[in-house]
């Protein structure tokens, strides 16, 4: 099978602000479909670990018994998304998931924030 490829980029395929707009989008989408009892254990979940101050990902939250799997992968990435726009976590890099329903794949890293770890 041959790989269907353009000369030249797709004039509008590629646009920063689109990509941008359809990420907010969506995850108002999965935020505002999550089950509030997930979300609210989802996010209990989170700032335990935020306060530990070492690295984590969806997968430490599941481990540890703190959540069950969402019933849509979609809400992960709100509930991350929502918890570094509120100031809790923030980036830390890039991992494996240790989740085996995502058979191994790259997913974020998350650390509590240095001001949200003082001020818990």
């Amino acid at each position: 099978m041959t790989q269907l490829q353009f000369p030249l980029p797709v004039p509008g395929a590629v646009s920063p602000a689109a990509a941008e707009t359809a990420k907010t989008d969506g995850i108002a989408r999965a935020t505002a479909n999550t089950p509030p009892d997930w979300a609210t254990a989802c996010r209990a979940a989170i700032e335990l670990l935020a306060r530990r101050g070492i690295p984590f990902q969806a997968a430490d939250l599941i481990a540890e018994g703190l959540v069950d799997e969402p019933d849509h992968p979609a809400r992960w990435g709100a509930a991350f998304n929502n918890a570094a726009r509120a100031g809790v976590i923030e980036e830390a890099g890039y991992v494996r998931s240790k989740r085996a329903t995502v058979h191994g794949s790259i997913c974020k890293q998350w650390t509590g924030t240095p001001a949200y770890r003082r001020a818990a």
